[in-house]
């Protein structure tokens, strides 16, 4: 658990309204949408898939829901070549052995040594195993689980992720059929790197997560960063604004936009001046070519721009 507080009960969450404020009271800055389909995902015990360019915010709606419910976030990092053996559960080889050889010693038969090694506690459970089981160690209360940038897992195990997502349950065949008592609360993310099988997205709520305003994002400065001077979070926006139309290699987020933030502030600036932009952007680009094209005049512009912006609003 995040906090000591009684576990919230996901039916306990009784409007659209209540999740806004709840996520803005743990910095997290929400519109009515994406409040929408985390009240539905709740309510309707559906799995909620969230894509959208990286760093808009998508993993760490997940992290903030755990937070505001007061239970587990239990996650599961996809990456390339992932199999069943890093995201459901592995058999703890070594201490199989040993107790192997324990047995053996006190004169067991070797094939009822083989049967006894094959238990709950020679089990590695790994992300969604600990899902599944979570709800019946603690009985009311629904993790949340994060299964994070799936399109970045091979289609086998996103096919594999189908079946969990309809039943809720694991086979081991060495122990039996392992099922929750009552669903998790599943985040999925993506940064659509490629597309998804319908048959996923059919299984879940959908909500994009776009770049946010500059009024938003302004919002999300102060929150995140409360100790930035009002007139530097509302420029460092307009910027950030203005800088996502230039044709860069990788556009930045609003993860980048809060490091930049953060390194003005370690600076000691109080609004955007030349000679700091330049030092610092290697805080939102994050390839040498954009930084060049940026640096310098470019820079010199959209500071312009950006103070004007500020100015004017």
């Amino acid at each position: 658990m995040t906090t000591g507080m009684p576990a919230t009960d996901t039916a306990s969450v009784e409007s659209i309204d209540q999740i806004q404020e709840a996520l803005r009271s743990r910095a997290y800055i929400a519109d009515r949408s994406l409040g929408t389909a985390l009240f539905l995902a709740l309510r309707l015990g559906k799995p909620l898939l969230l894509e959208g360019e990286a760093g808009v915010g998508k993993t760490e709606v997940a992290k903030t829901m755990a937070d505001l419910l007061n239970t587990q976030l239990i996650r599961l990092q996809c990456y390339e070549g992932l199999d069943v053996n890093h995201a459901v559960y592995e058999w703890n080889y070594a201490k199989q052995m040993l107790e192997i050889r324990m047995l053996e010693a006190e004169g067991s038969a070797r094939d009822h040594a083989l049967r006894e090694i094959f238990g709950a506690e020679f089990l590695i459970k790994r992300p969604l195993l600990q899902a599944v089981e979570y709800t019946n160690d603690h009985p009311g209360e629904r993790p949340v689980l994060l299964i994070d940038e799936i399109d970045r897992a091979d289609e086998e195990f996103e096919a594999f992720l189908l079946e969990l997502l309809s039943d809720f349950q694991i086979t081991v065949p060495e122990i039996g059929t392992i099922k929750a008592a009552q669903p998790p609360v599943v985040i999925i993310t993506s940064n659509r790197t490629r597309e998804l099988h319908d048959a996923l997205k059919r299984r879940c709520l959908y909500h994009w997560i776009d770049y946010p305003s500059i009024e938003k994002e302004e919002a999300i400065i102060a929150a995140r960063q409360p100790q930035a001077p009002q007139v530097l979070a509302r420029q460092v926006s307009h910027f950030m604004h203005e800088l996502r139309r230039v044709d860069l290699y990788k556009v930045p987020g609003v993860a980048e936009t809060l490091d930049w933030a953060a390194a003005l502030v370690a600076l000691e600036q109080g609004d955007l001046r030349q000679e700091a932009v330049d030092a610092t952007l290697g805080a939102i680009l994050k390839h040498q070519e954009d930084i060049t094209k940026v640096g310098g005049g470019l820079s010199k512009q959209l500071i312009q721009t950006a103070t004007a912006g500020a100015n004017n609003g």
